[in-house]
């Protein structure tokens, strides 16, 4: 049965270009998902867009001596190539500062308060007296109250992932200025998590136990057992959406209350682009919600987000939250304030047309359920000993076979053996397996069994020997096995597609391979075609001098 869904991936901070760690978290893994959902027939939106209200972005443009402006201009175009370049396909890539997200942010924020959600109230905030402004969120660190890491930001700890105030630090210290902050009176509006305390229990700790990562469980319920309490969602800012109430002047809404409401707003202008009804994409209850994340969002997307769309009242609330953990690099956490990173840009440099390869890696090693680690030696020998060797050199054995022995046209099956059937049986069972394991957001398991179908195609004519049988009494058996092996490069083509979108380009052109579904994927309806071209090969070898290169590179960027 078709269905609907709305897939989300987190929005980025426009103060930076991306790395792997941003795409093995979040975009991958919504990437993967979104296409397996459009290949079985589903009604599919898949958003995302720019964050640029972050209190990190003001920072940079002080940095680097430029307006605010600049730098989101700067970095969501330069974002925005990142993601077309590894295949991240986005129905719509917006962003914040768009006119139509400031326009629905400030409605739910009119709305709540009309509705008389919010407490208005005085408080301290940590305040700069050389910088004459207070201090929000980025804008000051100081040591973690949690895990004592002694770089923890104002709104989040990075080392234990913990949601903080700027408040909760120890030893705060100012990023402008390095001053120690003082304690100074501001208004600010306020969203009592406290009174959604039931809401939440309802929702999330009673249905969602058995559906969702265990990961993401423990740290929504830890957090709701500790007992919530209020948050501000407002700051003391002159960049971002102003707090839309006459006579508020200096004040603007915090960027975890309007970045969430980007996915809304990003469904919004993707409809009126396509003249399609976008409320049924947020608000018709059939609708499944995704949201894709890093561990450090947890909070945002299954608390304040929630219990923001719960108060409304108009909206569906998340089906799930598949978070992530991080991915190290080589041993260390990525850092971007370090430049420990590997970032896709200079990657395209020095591996053009190599996206699905890193795509593979960070797939294979995707952070699922704990942390996980980043090497280029690994890289290397996952793309040599399994793209390479396993998934490259199947399809052009295939390919040379077919074209050694039949000019390039494909043979009729003659009379199946016991082996036949059974191999059959096997690789047309594959797409339902992993299929299985996309829709359990196991997307490791998932790749594996792709290579593995790969694995059982090269097994299949290793054992079969095609080349020998050839020249005997026993050639017309040579039909039936190229006949199954080119089956199985169809299949192929079809399951690689969420993976490694340009290999199932490449494999579709290359064996003829027109508009298959997912689900029409099956025994009595076998994937082949008559003629198969000719091509070049599908992944290249990567040398030993590449990898000693890059682990140079990456070591310098640290002096």
């Amino acid at each position: 049965m078709k269905k609907r869904y709305t897939v989300t991936a987190a929005l980025p901070y426009a103060n930076g270009p991306i790395h792997i760690g941003h795409l093995a978290g979040a975009y991958i893994p919504a990437d993967i998902y979104a296409r397996y959902l459009r290949l079985k027939g589903n009604d599919v939106i898949f958003v995302c867009g720019s964050d640029e209200h972050g209190a990190a972005i003001p920072i940079r443009a002080k940095k680097e001596g430029v307006s605010p402006q600049k730098i989101i201009d700067k970095y969501h175009e330069i974002i925005k190539k990142s993601f077309e370049d590894f295949g991240i396909s986005f129905d719509n890539y917006s962003r914040t500062s768009s006119k139509i997200h400031h326009k629905i942010a400030s409605n739910f924020f009119n709305e709540l308060n009309k509705k008389n959600i919010f407490i208005e109230k005085e408080s301290e905030q940590l305040y700069d007296l050389k910088e004459n402004q207070f201090l929000a969120d980025r804008y000051v660190e100081g040591e973690c109250p949690k895990c004592g890491f002694k770089e923890a930001y104002g709104d989040q700890c990075e080392s234990c992932g913990s949601s903080l105030n700027a408040t909760d630090l120890l030893n705060p210290k100012s990023k402008i200025s390095g001053n120690k902050p003082s304690l100074k009176k501001t208004k600010h509006w306020f969203l009592p998590l406290n009174n959604f305390e039931d809401f939440l229990n309802k929702w999330f700790i009673e249905d969602k136990k058995n559906d969702w990562k265990s990961n993401v469980f423990g740290q929504v319920k830890s957090w709701i057992n500790e007992g919530l309490k209020p948050r501000a969602i407002t700051r003391d800012l002159d960049w971002g959406i102003p707090v839309p109430i006459k006579d508020v002047k200096g004040k603007v809404l915090y960027v975890w209350f309007d970045a969430p409401i980007g996915y809304i707003s990003s469904t919004i202008e993707w409809a009126k682009k396509k003249q399609k009804d976008w409320k049924p994409y947020w608000q018709d209850p059939d609708t499944e919600l995704v949201h894709f994340i890093g561990k450090d969002n947890i909070v945002f997307h299954c608390i304040i987000f929630p219990s923001i769309l719960s108060a409304s009242g108009k909206y569906i609330l998340p089906t799930n939250v598949p978070a992530n953990e991080f991915l190290n690099l080589e041993g260390q956490k990525i850092s971007t304030s370090k430049n420990w990173a590997i970032w896709l840009q200079q990657y395209m440099e020095d591996f053009p047309q190599m996206q699905d390869t890193l795509r593979y890696v960070l797939t294979t090693n995707a952070p699922e359920n704990k942390d996980n680690d980043f090497t280029w030696k690994d890289f290397q020998a996952k793309n040599n000993n399994e793209l390479v060797a396993i998934l490259g050199n199947f399809v052009n054995r295939v390919v040379v076979l077919t074209h050694k022995y039949y000019n390039g046209k494909t043979p009729k099956m003659g009379v199946l053996c016991q082996k036949d059937n059974k191999i059959i049986e096997e690789v047309y069972n594959c797409p339902k397996n992993i299929g299985f394991s996309i829709e359990k957001f196991k997307f490791r398991e998932a790749i594996n069994l792709v290579i593995d179908l790969a694995r059982t195609g090269n097994k299949y004519l290793a054992d079969e020997e095609p080349w020998k049988l050839i020249k005997t009494k026993d050639s017309k058996k040579v039909d039936t096995i190229m006949n199954i092996s080119i089956q199985i490069c169809g299949i192929l083509s079809i399951v690689c597609e969420p993976f490694l979108p340009q290999t199932a380009k490449k494999l579709k052109k290359q064996f003829n391979i027109k508009n298959f579904e997912w689900d029409s994927i099956n025994i009595k309806n076998p994937i082949i075609t008559e003629e198969i071209r000719q091509g070049s090969l599908m992944f290249r070898k990567i040398e030993d001098q590449e990898i000693i290169l890059q682990l140079e590179k990456l070591n310098d960027s640290k002096k």
